[in-house]
């Protein structure tokens, strides 16, 4: 059985019900549902909680919210692999068992399904324990500056004269899905390593939700991906 686990705790700080507030005349946590379902890969697509709220928008957008995540796993310090875990084990419990998950953040509104396809047949096909999320820096992360005493110095001086074109380009963590075995999730395996397939996203489709400010550019990037 392949599922989805979508975290989605209730207490967000700096946007506050973050997970359900609403985006474009949906509640946020929406997307990340309607993109998992559109996949057509998940037997199940369930939303870890531990609001009650939070669980039901989840169901009338077409997830599962099978159990209640404990308040131990839904403070500001618990990783997510803590919650993958969980929902897991939970599914052991119920005698269930597990080949594949996938773990969605619930701010991804850009997230398409393709890539999650890409995911899986590449998590398949190549033997590795991960697939995941990554997308190019724009700019050469070795002309990067740290700013001190109001001045500034190169974090690798060594590059001050290279040009860009000749840097190797880098890549960050998108923060869309995680797709794993999911013996590797509860084994802890390190995620960032070789035994992960990088699934290479356009930075058009990247946006971290922290701020209101991040909020206001990725309802101005959803609104530019829909036009084309």
């Amino acid at each position: 059985m392949n599922i989805a686990i979508i975290p989605a705790r209730g207490g967000s700080k700096r946007i506050p019900r973050k997970n359900i507030k609403d985006f474009l005349g949906r509640p946020m946590i929406a997307y990340a549902i309607e993109a998992a379902i559109a996949s057509q890969l998940f037997d199940k697509v369930i939303v870890s909680t531990d609001d009650q709220e939070i669980a039901k928008v989840a169901q009338q957008y077409g997830a599962e919210a099978p159990f209640v995540r404990p308040q131990e796993l839904a403070d500001d310090f618990t990783g997510t692999n803590d919650v993958i875990k969980h929902a897991l084990n939970w599914f052991v419990s119920q005698g269930v068992s597990i080949e594949y998950a996938c773990c969605i953040y619930a701010t991804v509104p850009l997230l398409r399904p393709q890539y999650l396809k890409e995911g899986l047949e590449q998590l398949q096909s190549s033997g590795k324990s991960f697939a995941f999320s990554v997308t190019s820096f724009p700019s050469p992360v070795q002309r990067a500056i740290s700013i001190k005493d109001h001045g500034v110095s190169m974090l690798y001086p060594e590059h001050l004269n290279t040009r860009s074109q000749d840097l190797e380009e880098a890549y960050h963590d998108a923060g869309q899905f995680y797709w794993g075995r999911a013996a590797a999730f509860l084994n802890d395996e390190n995620l960032f390593s070789q035994c992960a397939y990088p699934v290479v996203l356009p930075r058009d489709l990247v946006q971290d939700i922290d701020t209101i400010e991040d909020w206001n550019k990725a309802e101005l990037m959803y609104k530019m991906a829909q036009q084309k």
